[in-house]
C-alpha cells in the first residue's frame, strides 16, 4: 500500500490535531466493525464462525509489526490491563518515573499494596525525559524490571529502549509503546514487555490493545489475572488448570472479536503501507509545525531532535497567556490537548496543507491578542 493510499483512509475534518488522545477511526476499521457487526445482527446459520478466527488474525497483524512470535503475543482491551498484568506479575523492584502516565505508576503501586512482591523504585529524570545515563545512575541490584513509556505523553520526548536495553542487561524491560505503537520504527526486540492500545495512532478505537512477551518475560512473570481463558483447555469443566505457557495465559475471559478485527485491520493496514513510510510523513509534518511555532514566536518546549521526536509537539506559552492561546485554537476549529499549562499537538501522516493553515490562523490571533 502507498503512503498515499493510507492518508486516503483519513476521513476526519481538517483541524484534528489530537491524535495522542484519540485517533479517529480509520476507512478500514469502521468498515471491518460495521461489516462483523451487521453479520452479528443477522447471526445466518455458520456465519458466526468468523469472530473466533478474529483472534489469531489480530496477532499476526501485530506480529508481522513487531517481530515477536505468534504465542506471544495476546490481546487486551486497553493498554492498562496490559500494564497490570504486567505489574502484579512481577517480582522485585521495579524501576520508573513518578512522571509516566498514571498508567504506570497507579499499576505498581496498587501491586505493591496488594501482593507485596513489588517494590517500585522512583526514578528521577531530566524534566519528564528517561534516559540510559539516568537509569545507569540509579539502577540498584534489587531490580527486577525497568518501566518506561515508549513516546511520554506530556513532553513528546522519543525514548531510546535500545539505549536502556544495553544499560539494564538482562532485567524485564516494561514499553508502555501506546504514543508511538504503529507510527514510531521502534527496535521492538530491545523490550521484554510491549503494551499498547489502538484508539490512538493506529485509529482502531477504544476497547482495542495487544501485549507482547520476550521468551524471558514469559519465564519470570507470573499470570496473576489468569481467566478460564488463560488456560491450554478450551473449555475447562470440573477441574481448574494451570495457566497456559505463552502469552494466552494472559487472558481474563474472551476477548472482543469485533475489536479484534477492527484493530487487526489497521495494524495491517500499517504493516502494508510501511512504518518507516508513515514516520517519515510525520517527520515531515511535524517539522512544519515546529516552524509555524517559531515564526510566531511560541515557544516549543518539545524536543527539536528528530531521534527525540515522534508525533507530539509540545508548546509552552506563558502562564498568562495558555487560556488565550487554548481559545485561537478552538476558534480556529483547531483539536488540540491542553495540560498542565502547555498546549500538545498531535500530527500524524495525513495532516494537511488545510489544517496547518487552520493553525496559521489561529497562531496569528494568538499572537494579536498576546500582543495586547
Amino acid at each position: 500500500m502507498t503512503i498515499d493510499a493510507y492518508i486516503a483512509g483519513f476521513t476526519e475534518e481538517p483541524g484534528y490535531l489530537d491524535y495522542g488522545r484519540l485517533g479517529p477511526l480509520a476507512t478500514s476499521a469502521a468498515e471491518e466493525s460495521l461489516a462483523l457487526t451487521q453479520v452479528l445482527e443477522r447471526a445466518r446459520y455458520g456465519s458466526l464462525d468468523v469472530f473466533p478466527e478474529q483472534d489469531l488474525r489480530v496477532r499476526r497483524a501485530a506480529s508481522d509489526l513487531i517481530g515477536f512470535p505468534v504465542d506471544q503475543i495476546v490481546f487486551q482491551p486497553n493498554t492498562t490491563q496490559g500494564i497490570m498484568h504486567a505489574m502484579f506479575g512481577l517480582t522485585g523492584g521495579v524501576l520508573l518515573s513518578p512522571g509516566e502516565f498514571p498508567s504506570l505508576p497507579i499499576a505498581a503501586v496498587r501491586a505493591q499494596e496488594a501482593l507485596h512482591s513489588v517494590q517500585p523504585a522512583w526514578l528521577e529524570t531530566d524534566h519528564g525525559k528517561v534516559t540510559p545515563g539516568q537509569i545507569r545512575q540509579q539502577l540498584e541490584s534489587n531490580v527486577a524490571a525497568v518501566a518506561v513509556s515508549l513516546v511520554d505523553s506530556r513532553t513528546g520526548y522519543l525514548c531510546d529502549i535500545e539505549g536502556i536495553r544495553q544499560v539494564i542487561g538482562d532485567r524485564l524491560l516494561i514499553v508502555d509503546a501506546i504514543q508511538g505503537f504503529g507510527v514510531v520504527d521502534a527496535p521492538w526486540d530491545a523490550a521484554d514487555v510491549i503494551v499498547s492500545g489502538g484508539q490512538k495512532w493506529v485509529r482502531a478505537g477504544w476497547g482495542t490493545g495487544i501485549m507482547a512477551f520476550s521468551a524471558r518475560a514469559l519465564e519470570r512473570l507470573t499470570p496473576v489475572f489468569s481467566g478460564f481463558t488463560g488456560t491450554e483447555e478450551p473449555e475447562p469443566w470440573d477441574e481448574v488448570p494451570p495457566p497456559a505457557p505463552d502469552a494466552r495465559a494472559y487472558r481474563v475471559s474472551n476477548p472482543d472479536p469485533i475489536a479484534e478485527a477492527r484493530l487487526a485491520a489497521a495494524l495491517e493496514e500499517i504493516h502494508e503501507t510501511g512504518v518507516a513510510a508513515i514516520n517519515a510523513a510525520i517527520t515531515e509534518h511535524v517539522s512544519e509545525v515546529v516552524e509555524l511555532a517559531d515564526e510566531f514566536a511560541i515557544a516549543v518546549v518539545s524536543s527539536r531532535d528528530e531521534q527525540e521526536r515522534a508525533g507530539l509537539v509540545v508548546l509552552g506559552p506563558p502562564a498568562e497567556q495558555v487560556t488565550v492561546l487554548t481559545a485561537s485554537l478552538h476558534n480556529h476549529g483547531i483539536t488540540a490537548t491542553t495540560r498542565d499549562g502547555r498546549v500538545r499537538l498531535s500530527v500524524h501522516a495525513a495532516t494537511s496543507s488545510e489544517t496547518l493553515e487552520m493553525l496559521r490562523g489561529a497562531f496569528v490571533s494568538y499572537n494579536t491578542a498576546a500582543t495586547y
